[in-house]
């Protein structure tokens, strides 16, 4: 059963319209309120019921922090892994399972600070992943410290007189490992948000998405910039849509205008799918390759 096909009701109270993907059971979420991660959750499940998926076409790989919470809220084969390592178990997940459509949904400080290395080896190996990851620019669940993506002069914990440090820029950091497809929209460009999950999840290769949804209680009151809402409201509105921008126009200072769009769409063999390739011309009849994921 496809997500549009689920249409069950309980009594006459219609069941939630993502039921089949969400599990409502564990509602309400810890998330805090005013907060872009159901959004981002919300936007996925759209886009898998527009691409006609059922729960059982996907697994979801976590690692970490606020954002890793969401395999424990979707009904689906997911898996909540340790800090930084959701890309690698991932990995193993594609590789054995190429039959499958594999999204690692996680956030900034899990994948790109202590998951770094195994973020651009991924993309440069052009594993066949979508990678999510949800930029609040801190580290939020474990007490707002200096992340990685933390715009220079913001203030954090550790980081009380304001942030000295350059920060990632997750678009290039993507860009410049090999991703195959790489795009990056606010929490609350929605309809753009579904539309880009649904063109990735129909993508081969390493697929980098990264949404910017500024920490809503620790972020916003340490730099007084009032409530999440108003946050996602201010990059929304201060964002551009720039397909195709250079590196230098992607870079996020503190409370500037962003570029917001798809970077980069190219087609070329997952990992894979090279490696399957290879191995047949090395091996020729002797190598029998997967179903799935073989030379073509």
């Amino acid at each position: 059963m496809t997500v549009a096909e689920n249409k069950k009701t309980i009594g006459n109270i219609p069941e939630h319209p993502k039921s089949l993907l969400l599990r409502m059971d564990r509602m309400p979420h810890i998330w805090c309120s005013r907060c872009g991660i159901g959004i981002v959750v919300g936007c996925l499940a759209a886009a898998l019921e527009k691409a006609g998926l059922s729960p059982d076409d996907i697994t979801i790989t976590s690692g970490i922090g606020c954002t890793g919470r969401v395999a424990g809220y979707v009904k689906v084969d997911s898996f909540h892994t340790t800090h930084g390592r959701a890309i690698p178990f991932a990995v193993g997940l594609a590789l054995s399972r190429p039959d499958l459509k594999h999204v690692v949904f996680s956030g900034d400080g899990d994948l790109v600070s202590i998951g770094g290395n195994h973020f651009i080896h991924a993309a440069r190996r052009n594993q066949n992943l979508l990678v999510i990851c949800v930029n609040n620019f801190t580290y939020a669940m474990t007490g707002g410290q200096l992340a990685p993506t933390t715009p220079v002069t913001a203030r954090a914990t550790t980081a009380p007189y304001g942030s000295f440090e350059n920060p990632f820029c997750l678009p290039n950091l993507a860009i410049s490992a090999g991703a195959d497809y790489v795009a990056r929209w606010t929490s609350l460009h929605i309809r753009r948000m579904t539309d880009t999950f649904e063109e990735a999840l129909n993508r081969e290769g390493f697929r980098f998405i990264e949404i910017i949804a500024p920490c809503s209680t620790i972020y916003a009151r340490r730099n007084k910039l009032g409530t999440g809402l108003d946050l996602m409201k201010y990059y929304y509105e201060n964002s551009e849509i720039k397909h195709d921008a250079t590196a230098e126009e992607l870079e996020i200072g503190f409370q500037t205008k962003i570029v917001v769009g798809k970077f980069v769409d190219k087609e070329r063999p997952s990992y894979a799918r090279a490696m399957n390739r290879h191995l047949g011309k090395i091996l020729g009849k002797k190598y029998i390759p997967p179903e799935v994921g073989g030379p073509q």
